[in-house]
């Protein structure tokens, strides 16, 4: 039986990469992308199934879960991908509703998504969520960024991206908790070369993907929740 997959913001970069590594070991996967045209060239290119998918927009969400119950009645992995970086200004220059516009993606864009996709997850036998989220999103690094370095080489004190992803974090614990049938975890790809920072990442996205494609690959005896990076664990 194959494995059903679906990623957000799986038109480009980490997503795309992933998608493409998924289908290349077997995986059905789902594209999601919240721009018709331009998820539609990225599955056909990929292989893969398109998935209209806004995840700032309930009504996009419900309707994709609906598509993909109708056709696969059923979601072994999902990985929620999709992100954005929010403004680089000063802590005390950002203002409440700077921080709004990045966690009604990184966070409550993956809320949404899980919420949507539970049912089909809890229909297959070995269900998977990985939530894709950060090193910037420690608690423990971010308190002490420079006894870290081993982890994470350059701290960016980045008030609206490194708290949504310390939620999203959050989100991947009380899941798990919530849902013991469900593996979840979070995964940090590292400081990879894609949109989301002006491709001044120092790592491909091959190197990227590995840890996501590795969590959605992951057999049922793996910890849940888990924070996990190229090397190993990742401290929460």
């Amino acid at each position: 039986m194959t494995t059903v997959t679906v990623i957000t913001g799986a038109n480009k970069g980490l997503g795309f990469e992933t998608a493409r590594r998924l289908i290349e070991l077997g995986h059905t996967v789902y594209a999601g992308a919240r721009d018709a045209h331009r998820g539609e060239q990225a599955a056909k290119a990929l292989g893969a199934r398109p998935l209209l998918l806004d995840i700032t927009d309930e009504a996009s969400v419900a309707a994709a879960a609906r598509k993909v119950r109708a056709e696969a009645g059923r979601v072994d992995v999902l990985v929620n991908n999709a992100g954005i970086a929010g403004p680089a200004a000063p802590a005390g220059e950002l203002t409440a509703e700077d921080l709004q516009q990045v966690f009604d993606t990184n966070v409550f864009g993956a809320v949404r998504t899980t919420r949507a996709f539970l049912p089909l997850l809890q229909a297959a036998a070995r269900p998977a969520i990985v939530n894709v989220s950060s090193s910037l999103g420690s608690l423990t690094i971010n308190a002490d960024p420079a006894a870290h370095t081993d982890i994470l080489e350059a701290w960016a004190p980045l008030l609206a991206y490194n708290s949504s992803k310390a939620a999203l974090n959050m989100l991947t614990a009380v899941y798990a908790q919530a849902f013991p049938q469900i593996s979840v975890v979070s995964v940090d790809p590292g400081f990879t070369a894609t949109d989301l920072n002006g491709h001044q990442g120092t790592q491909s996205v091959e190197d990227g993907a590995a840890v996501i494609v590795a969590a959605a690959t992951t057999g049922p005896d793996a910890p849940s929740p888990a924070f996990l990076g190229a090397t190993g664990p990742v401290p929460w």
